[in-house]
Formats: structure tokens, sequence, C-alpha cells
């Protein structure tokens, strides 16, 4: 057997996993081609690198296939239920940042906080005969969230392209969505609720808490994590 690690398989996210990991001495590598989900490592002996989508790895992590996995908090939370009952996160990598939050119109200039929105919600149902649409791909954490705040009077609507335009596209009248620099939000009019921020998430490394390890795999676990000051 072989310890298998999951990291994102293109982008800044790959970029900066290989730098991370080459930094504490191990080298992470694409075989061949772009287009191919092979990789290998250089520095340790019994680990093998497994490319996929960052958001394949949760799944990946809980069902024991993979043992380690770089991806973001987010992703974690939202894939999996009880999460930290399936993986155990080992450390925050530094890079990946992004905020979940919910924004809703500029122009909407009495809605600045959850309880405002809360209110909002509750006129505009009264007034349209349907609940306000809300629109994300992070349905779960989203639901927790409101629930927990208590705003009710809303419906999720699913988001699988650019969230940020479904305001201006009258598909929904909120959303709440990844963010970093906040610029795509500003473009499309929209504005962060003042108390808006449901996680702070970052690139960060998973262990699986599924999957046996034999003695062999064990040994080449405790050395690696030695490697990364683990």
């Amino acid at each position: 057997m072989t310890i298998k690690l999951g990291v994102p398989s293109k982008g800044r996210l790959m970029e900066k996993t290989f730098d991370w990991f080459a930094a504490r001495g191990i080298s992470l590598s694409r075989s061949g081609s772009d287009r191919e989900y092979a990789g290998r490592v250089d520095g340790i002996d019994g680990v093998e690198l497994v490319l996929l989508s960052a958001g394949e790895i949760p799944r990946e992590l809980a069902a024991g296939r993979i043992h380690l996995g770089v991806t973001g908090t987010d992703l974690i939370r939202e894939k999996l239920s009880q999460w930290d009952q399936r993986v155990q996160m080992l450390v925050e990598l530094g890079f990946g940042h992004a905020d979940l939050i919910i924004a809703v119109p500029n122009c909407w200039v009495d809605v600045d906080t959850l309880d405002d929105l809360d209110a909002a919600a509750a006129a505009f149902r009264a007034h349209h005969g349907f609940r306000m649409r809300i629109a994300t791909k992070y349905h779960r954490l989203v639901r927790e969230h409101l629930k927990t705040v208590g705003v009710a009077d809303y419906q999720i609507v699913d988001s699988q392209g650019a969230t940020e335009g479904t305001v201006k596209n009258e598909t929904a009248e909120a959303i709440a969505d990844i963010t970093s620099s906040g610029e795509t939000l500003r473009a499309n009019h929209l504005k962060i609720l003042s108390d808006g921020l449901i996680l702070k998430s970052q690139a960060s490394l998973f262990r699986s808490r599924y999957g046996e390890l034999d003695a062999y795999d064990q040994a080449v676990m405790q050395k690696l994590m030695q490697l990364l000051g683990l």
C-alpha cells in the first residue's frame, strides 16, 4: 500500500500546494501534460500524489480512498456532514483565503444586517406571495447559519454558474458566495451585510479518519508528518 495525498489538479491552489510541500523538502509534480491527473512525489518513499478537483477531495477523504488531502475549509464543511468526525484538520496552509458571505443589492438601503434581511424577507413574501430567493452553491452552510441567526422566510436557489450575476438576471434577490477581494460583488452592485460573514476559509491539509494503514504505511505517515513539522 501507499499513502495517497490528494491535491487540487490545477490553478493557483495546485501551484501554492506544490510550493508549500517543496519548502518542507517534498517535491510534488504533475506527470505528463496538464490533462493528465497523475503525479509524482520526491523526497519521501511510499507516498502517491492524486490530482483531483478541490471539490472532490472532501468526498475522497470521507470515503478513505485518500489518506491526506488539500482543499478549502469551506468545501469540507459544505460537503461533509459532521465533518470533524470524518476528517481531521492538520494545518492551515496560509493561502487560498476566501470568505463565505451574504450579499444583497446596493439599492436595499434599509438592509444592512441579518435582522434587516429577516424583516425584508417577511415583507417580500407578503408582497410577492413567494419567499425571497438566495442563490448559492453552499446550501448546507447557508441553511445552518441562517437557522442559527433566525432568518426564516427565504428559499435557496442552486447556483452552478456565476452566483454574483443571479440578482442582475432576476433569478435571485440575494446571494451567499465566496469572495476574496469583493471586486466582483461591487461590479454587480452588491454589498456584503455588516454581519454577513458565514465562514472564513483557506486551503488546509486534512487527514481522513477512515482507511486502515498497515505497519509500513503508519511508518511512512509518521515520517511524512515529521517532514511537514506536524
